[in-house]
């Protein structure tokens, strides 16, 4: 399971020209779901991103946590992030999860964010052709595999 989080100021998600959800400050976590993966994978994933101390603390270090800094979070899929480039110019998904495999871990990820983060996270909806208006903050972007936790 691949998770692209970045921090924003804000985060809101379109989808069939009506805006379907909303952040203030806080974190946009695109998540890219393969074949192989577990709940292990996304128990992993969701923790690390939660702690993830990539917010300002009093004195302009990033020391805080979303949950520390009372941001909010919004997940979305992106079958994309598993994209091979190796060859051709046309990239290739055939490592992403199908979605009657998908569709229940990303459930998954949004059920144990909310969980953790202690209320409701924002989402997108699998499979619908978003739009997502950001303002990333930093900016400040991090890159996490499940396959490199070890």
């Amino acid at each position: 399971m691949r998770l692209l989080l970045q921090r924003v100021q804000h985060c809101s998600l379109v989808i069939d020209g009506r805006e379907h959800s909303r952040i203030d400050h806080g974190l946009l976590a695109l998540v890219g779901i393969e074949a192989e993966d577990t709940r292990e994978d996304a128990d992993w994933l969701v923790s690390k991103m939660v702690r993830m101390r990539i917010f300002s603390d009093e004195e302009g270090k990033m020391n805080k946590d979303v949950i520390e800094c009372g941001g909010s979070i919004m997940v979305v899929s992106q079958f994309t992030l598993h994209a091979s480039t190796k060859k051709g110019n046309r990239p290739s998904f055939i490592r992403a999860a199908r979605p009657e495999q998908a569709i229940p871990l990303y459930d998954y990820v949004v059920k144990q964010a909310s969980t953790q983060l202690g209320r409701e996270v924002a989402m997108g909806v699998f499979g619908a052709d978003m739009k997502i208006t950001l303002l990333n903050d930093g900016p400040v972007t991090i890159w996490m595999d499940s396959k490199e936790k070890e």
